[in-house]
């Protein structure tokens, strides 16, 4: 009788430590670098001049997991910096941004994206110029398509700009990952934002 109760004692431990395994891996992924994050993460991408500024100001956001600088809009597989620097594969330098929706909106993220960069300047943020560094929003769901024209058109409404706003809202394309030497690159620098 004893090695019953034991048995189900054991059978009942078993089960509990399945289901709270089963909680624990479906609320976290793991990403290829193995750091855990949130299963409810979403990704966002953006391209506002310089991708080392725009990485830098993201990464401040709460509710930012992560940020990778790269490639994206373009035409060239596996683009180099090199490449893209030539103004020919047509990419732009962007960055994608991985997020916690339950604590940043993607209309936060779009606030942040208006106001660290001018998106009436074509071509050109600061003294950096070429199709590089255009303004775009590369959006990965039709909410967010829908959610970036509509702060697009607020922002033309406001006044705030004498010059109309030329920022491309385009769907995401492939995203070509920077040379490892670019990701964080202000960080590792020890700079809090580029020169411009």
């Amino acid at each position: 009788m004893k090695a019953r109760y034991v048995f189900i004692f054991l059978l009942v431990f078993a089960v509990a430590g399945l289901t709270t395994h089963r909680l624990i891996s479906s609320e976290t992924t793991k990403k290829p670098d193995n750091t855990m994050v949130p299963a409810h993460t979403e990704t966002a991408a953006f391209a506002a001049g310089c991708f080392w500024g725009v990485q830098a100001d993201f990464d401040n956001v709460k509710g930012v997991i992560s940020t990778e600088v790269g490639y994206e809009g373009g035409h060239t597989k596996n683009p180099t910096y090199k490449d893209v620097c030539t103004d020919r594969t047509g990419h732009a330098e962007s960055v994608q941004v991985m997020y916690d929706p339950s604590v940043v909106s993607y209309n936060d993220l779009l606030k942040v994206f208006w106001e660290i960069h001018d998106p009436t300047t074509p071509n050109r943020q600061g003294p950096d110029v070429g199709s590089q560094y255009r303004s775009v929003i590369f959006y990965h769901s039709d909410e967010q398509q829908a959610a970036a024209i509509a702060s697009e058109d607020a922002l033309a409404k406001s006044g705030k700009y004498r010059n109309p706003i030329v920022t491309e809202i385009v769907p995401a394309q492939t995203f070509w990952r920077a040379e490892e030497y670019h990701q964080k690159y202000l960080k590792k620098h020890g700079q809090a934002a580029c020169g411009i």
